[in-house]
């Protein structure tokens, strides 16, 4: 299921008081439409993400349908859409994409009912135009699409959708091969990450906040998100239904290099960190995920010694947790159990995170300990911390 819509959301200051505040609704978001990766070699990252997260083919586009410039694949598992696009031309944005950042999310696709009202209230709100208001068609209907930009060389397109019905959008074709390996369990995107530079956190926030409509629904600090050497902070901001939820992360001054500031220096400058997919059954979905060789960061044992204390009680077996490296936090709605790919490219840039929500609706604060020292870890064998 996707969130359930909310009038108000809460914000947690940095003392922990309640505040309620409403989202303005002019941007009405009815979910994610797609994410698109700009990748080196689109056909293999296809066949990866096939393979190890068990998505699905559903259309391309590229010379065979008439683009000359790129080539693009689209898989789906549930609600997620995946547009993994590669360029043919050197010189084309793409190609200076993919020098500048390496494979990384461009586009996050919005789905809206009226894409050109979304382009108005954004622009005339301050947001820099990426794609003036387009109609694209074809003997299924038509699609409206128009797009501005955020942090970084990260992009929002609005999609509207609601007279098309076709595999996905003009100028693609169903994509079909003989390799279907199964679904891992993923449903949708709970929520997606934007790193940022020291200093930027408070704009972009205030970005999604004028620009676009978004609340703030959580804010943490480098007291609640640090170790003996590294910290950041972070604010999530959500739309007005909460169906997306978008936190932005910068990094904190401490004894070393933070996750932040290796992403931000690999990636040349402010990107999309990880992707929260959701899942109904992570034990089924990391262990399956596991089988094909997706790797995992490394939660000490010693890690779950303290869980019952902490978390109380679950409806999972606590060992089977442990044996997958999976995490548990609770709040006042519930709890969620949640679990951390390594960055899925040799840079240490972009990773997923896996999500189950039982009731909670918090980002698993009480996981942050041991979670940033995983990935200190990983930075000191890489070098980086």
């Amino acid at each position: 299921m996707e969130t359930p819509d909310l009038t108000a959301v809460k914000n947690y200051n940095y003392s922990g008081e309640k505040v309620f505040e409403k989202a303005q609704d002019f941007l009405p978001i009815n979910g994610t439409d797609y994410v698109e990766l700009y990748v080196g070699n689109a056909k293999q990252a296809a066949h990866y993400y096939k393979t190890a997260f068990g998505f699905q083919e559903l259309a391309y586009a590229g010379l065979e349908t008439g683009l000359r410039d790129r080539c693009s694949y689209v898989l789906v598992q549930d609600k997620i859409r995946l547009v993994l696009t590669s360029p043919f031309d050197s010189e084309s944005e793409i190609s200076h994409h993919l020098r500048r950042h390496g494979d990384g999310v461009k586009v996050i696709a919005l789905w809206v009912d009226d894409a050109r009202k979304s382009f108005e209230e954004t622009v005339s709100r301050g947001a820099e135009p990426y794609m003036e208001p387009v109609v694209m068609k074809d003997e299924h209907g038509e699609i409206v699409k128009s797009g501005i930009h955020t942090y970084g060389d990260t992009v929002h397109m609005f999609i509207e959708r609601k007279n098309y019905k076709g595999i996905f959008m003009p100028g693609f074709q169903k994509w079909e091969t003989e390799y279907h390996p199964t679904p891992t369990g993923l449903k949708y995107i709970d929520h997606m990450v934007g790193n940022v530079e020291l200093g930027a956190m408070n704009k972009w926030s205030g970005f999604y906040e004028k620009v676009m409509g978004f609340a703030n629904l959580i804010t943490f600090d480098d007291k609640d998100i640090s170790t003996e050497y590294t910290a950041l902070m972070s604010k999530v901001m959500t739309n007005g239904n909460g169906r997306i939820k978008f936190p932005i992360n910068e990094p904190a001054i401490g004894k070393k290099k933070s996750q932040v500031e290796e992403y931000l220096d690999f990636y040349n400058g402010p990107g999309c960190q990880h992707i929260a997919v959701a899942t109904d059954d992570i034990v089924f979905t990391i262990s399956e995920m596991r089988k094909r060789g997706v790797e995992f960061l490394y939660v000490p044992g010693t890690y779950y010694d303290t869980v019952k204390n902490r978390v109380g009680i679950i409806e999972e077996d606590l060992e089977e947790l442990k044996r997958w490296g999976i995490m548990v936090d609770r709040d006042e709605d519930g709890y969620l159990l949640q679990i951390f790919t390594k960055p899925v490219e040799d840079r240490p840039t972009l990773f997923f995170e896996i999500i189950q929500r039982k009731g909670a609706k918090s980002f698993g604060k009480g996981n942050f300990q041991a979670l940033f020292e995983s990935i200190e870890a990983e930075q000191a064998r890489r070098g980086t911390l």
